[in-house]
């Protein structure tokens, strides 16, 4: 059996992944992959993902240049969930122009903006 097999990919033929700064360990996004993704992903070195909303590969950093270097791929143990270890080049992996997506913490029962917007996302996305 080859590697992209050993993935338990869903019903959609997807599997979650999560992507994080393989120097600090600090979570940057999660996203999908599909077969395609992650054997793009290996070929090229950097993260390729399935874009739910778009139906379409996307190339992280195709628009907005900061891609994601691959330093590690990672299968879990129940082989139905990824982990890529990246080099983040542009300091910013959300759409919104921040560090990282998981932005939000809930305090008190709401949901509170904890950290900057480090670029206009028009800036980032023309």
């Amino acid at each position: 059996m080859n590697w992209l097999e050993q993935v338990k990919w869903d019903a959609n033929g997807l599997a979650p992944v999560i992507t994080q700064e393989y120097k600090t360990k600090q979570v940057l996004t999660l996203a999908w992959m599909n077969r395609e993704a992650l054997r793009l992903t290996l070929e090229t070195g950097h993260a390729v993902y399935w874009s739910r909303s778009r139906q379409k590969i996307w190339h992280k950093g195709e628009q907005s240049g900061n891609q994601q270097h691959i330093k590690s791929i990672r299968l879990d143990c129940d082989s139905d969930a990824l982990l890529l270890e990246v080099e983040q080049k542009g300091g910013i992996a959300c759409h919104t122009g921040r560090h990282h997506c998981f932005y939000k913490k809930l305090v008190n029962e709401e949901w509170q903006t904890i950290e900057p917007v480090l670029k206009d996302p028009k800036e980032i996305y023309t």
